[in-house]
C-alpha cells in the first residue's frame, strides 16, 4: 500500500485498510482548529462546522491530490459522506457536491513557526479556509492563527516506513540505539513502528519503536518522549516528509541509512510511505516443542530452538477463500505437496499454498491444507498435511511476532486510560496507549502498560495495576483483526460505554479488535 491510506470507508474502525476507489497518494486525516476543535461534516444537511470533541466517523476527511496539477501541494478534501469541500462564488463554505470542481481546489502550505501547522488557500478565491464560532469562513488573504489547522492521521498507527528515495525499509539497529533505513523487506519485530499523534503537544507526532523507545532529531533512541521526538507532519505529493522542532526533515544519513534530520528542504531522501504491517508469526509445534522452520531449506520443519528470521512467517489473507497464505522471508509459500509434505518452495500462490486457521483455544491452532486433511509433525520434525481429525499432533503455539508493541481499537474507539493516573483502561479514547506484549510458554502472552504494570482483570473491568501477569492467547480473524481470550477461557469484549472486560465464551460473540 503506498501513502498514507487509512480507515477509507468513513468508519475510524474501518475494516478494510483501503477501499477500491482510495488512490495512490490519499490520506484520511483530521483537520484541528486553533481551538482544538475538529472539523466536522455533520450527517444530515451538509451542514460542516469546526466544533468536533474528537477524531470519529465525522471528523474523518480523505485528502486527495489534484494529479492534473504540476504542484505537489494541490488536494481535494472529501467528507465521510462523499462529498467534496468547496467555496462558492460568494465564498461561502460548502460541502454539498460530489464532483470536484474548481472552487473545491485547495493549496496546503505549512506555517513557519515551527508548529507544522497546515493553511489550505482555495486555489479560485484566493482566500484562506479558516472557522469562527460555528461556521467556517474563506476570508482571509494572509493566514492568521483561526485559518492554521493541525493533522491527526487517522491511518492505522502501526506501520512499516519506507524510504521514497533509498526504496528501502527501516529497522532498528543491531545495538538498539538507532533506526538503519536499509532492509529490503520489512520482516520481524524490528520493523514495526508507532507513529504516535500527541495532541498535547501542538498535533505533533512521535515515532515509537519496538524496543519501546523514541527517535530523536539527533537520530538517537531515548527512553522517554522530548521535544527532541517531536516533528510536524508534511504533505509531498502523497508522501510524508517528517520535520523537528529547528526545521530539519528526517531522512536516511550515510553508509548506515541511520534515520535522523538534516536538511531544511524536501527532496526523495526526505520522503516516507507508510506501508501496512502485516502479520507475522511463529509457531512451535506441541509434539516436540520446536519452533516451525525453513532453516533447512525448502522443508517446511519444526526443529528450531529459537526463533530467527527463518522460523518467522508472514500470514497473507485470501478475501475469496476466507483462507491463508503463509510466506517466507525468502519470498516463497508455504505448499502442500504430492504426497502430504508442506515445502516453502511455492513461487507464485495457487490453492495448494492456502491454508484454514483453526484456533483451538489453548494458544494453539491447527493448520488444514487444501486436501482437506490436517498437518502434523512427523518424529522427524517435518510437516505433513495427513490427519483426517484433530489431535495433540495437530497442535501449534502460535506468536504474534511483530506486534512486541500493540495499539488496540474496538467500534467505541480505542484502548487507553480512562484518564490521567488512573490505571483503568477504557476502549472508546480517540488516542491510544501503546501495550508492551510478553511472550511466555505455549501461546501465553502478558499485556503491561507503559507504567510496567501488567493488565488485571476483574468484573469491573481491566486495569494495569499488577505486579503479577495473567495470561492472554491472541487469536488472528482477519487481516487487521483478532480476538483476545483469558487463560481462563473468556473472551475480552468491548461495551458502548466504553468498558470492556472478559466474559463472552465464544468468539463469534465476542468483540474482533483490529490491531
Amino acid at each position: 500500500m503506498n501513502g498514507l491510506n487509512g480507515y477509507a470507508n468513513g468508519e475510524l474502525n474501518g475494516g478494510d485498510i483501503i477501499t477500491q476507489n482510495q488512490q495512490k497518494g490519499c490520506w484520511t486525516i483530521g483537520l484541528i482548529n486553533s481551538k482544538f476543535r475538529y472539523l466536522t461534516a455533520e450527517t444530515f444537511g451538509f451542514k460542516i462546522n469546526a466544533n468536533g470533541a474528537s477524531l470519529k466517523k465525522k471528523q474523518i476527511w480523505t485528502l486527495e491530490p489534484d494529479c492534473s496539477n504540476g504542484g505537489d501541494s494541490y488536494i481535494y478534501l472529501r467528507s465521510h459522506l462523499d462529498k467534496y469541500l468547496a467555496v462558492d462564488s460568494f465564498g461561502n463554505v460548502t460541502c454539498e457536491s460530489e464532483e470536484k470542481e474548481p472552487g473545491s481546489q485547495f493549496q496546503i502550505s505549512v506555517s513557519d513557526d515551527g508548529t507544522g501547522r497546515w493553511a489550505l488557500r482555495n486555489v479560485v478565491r484566493g482566500y484562506f479556509l479558516g472557522s469562527s464560532s460555528d461556521k467556517l469562513t474563506c476570508t482571509a488573504k494572509v493566514p492568521t492563527d483561526a485559518e492554521f489547522w493541525n493533522v491527526h492521521l487517522a491511518a492505522r498507527p502501526q506501520v512499516n516506513l519506507r524510504s521514497v528515495g533509498r526504496k528501502r525499509f527501516a529497522h532498528l539497529s543491531e545495538n538498539l540505539d538507532e533506526i538503519h533505513v536499509d532492509a529490503n523487506i520489512p520482516w520481524g519485530e524490528d520493523t514495526l513502528f508507532t507513529l504516535e499523534f500527541r495532541a498535547d503537544e501542538s498535533g505533533k507526532y512521535a515515532l515509537h519503536t519496538c524496543n519501546n523507545k523514541y527517535l530523536s532529531s539527533g537520530g538517537k533512541l531515548v527512553d522517554a518522549c522530548n521535544k527532541d521526538c517531536l516533528f510536524s507532519a508534511e504533505y509531498h505529493s502523497g508522501q510524508l516528509a517528517l520535520r523537528d522542532k529547528s526545521g530539519a526533515y528526517l531522512s536516511p544519513i550515510g553508509s548506515k541509512a541511520v534515520l535522523k534530520t538534516r536538511s531544511n528542504t524536501v527532496t526523495k531522501d526526505e520522503l516516507f510511505s507508510l506501508e501496512d504491517s502485516l502479520p507475522q508469526a511463529s509457531f512451535v509445534a506441541s509434539l516436540n516443542s520446536r519452533y516451525i522452520s525453513v532453516k533447512q531449506g525448502v522443508d517446511v520443519t519444526a526443529n528450531q530452538d529459537e526463533i530467527s528470521d527463518h522460523e518467522t512467517f508472514q500470514l497473507e489473507f485470501d478475501w475469496n477463500t476466507k483462507r491463508w497464505y503463509i510466506r517466507t522471508m525468502q519470498d516463497r509459500y508455504w505448499t502442500l505437496e504430492t504426497g502430504g509434505g508442506i515445502q516453502a518452495n511455492g513461487d507464485k500462490r495457487s490453492s495448494n499454498a492456502l491454508f484454514d486457521l483453526i484456533w483451538q483455544g489453548d494458544g494453539s491452532v491447527a493448520f488444514r491444507a487444501n486436501n482437506g486433511r490436517y498437518v502434523i509433525t512427523k518424529r522427524s520434525g517435518h510437516l505433513y498435511a495427513t490427519a483426517d481429525n484433530m489431535d495433540e499432533n495437530c497442535k501449534y503455539f502460535f506468536y504474534l511476532i511483530n506486534r512486541p508493541i500493540l495499539v488496540l481499537k474496538s467500534e467505541q474507539g480505542f484502548v487507553g486510560y480512562k484518564s490521567g493516573n488512573n490505571p483503568k483502561l477504557e476502549c472508546n479514547k480517540a488516542t491510544y496507549e501503546t501495550i508492551q506484549v510478553e511472550r511466555a510458554d505455549k501461546g501465553v502472552i502478558y499485556f503491561k502498560g507503559q507504567n510496567g504494570k501488567y493488565w488485571h482483570c476483574d468484573s469491573e473491568g481491566i486495569t494495569a495495576d499488577s505486579d503479577t501477569p495473567e495470561g492472554f492467547y491472541l487469536e488472528l480473524r482477519e487481516p487487521t483483526r483478532l480476538s483476545i481470550k483469558s487463560v481462563n477461557g473468556s473472551y475480552l469484549s468491548a461495551s458502548k460505554n466504553g468498558t470492556f472486560r472478559l466474559g463472552e465464551s465464544s468468539f463469534e460473540s465476542a468483540t474482533q479488535w483490529e490491531y
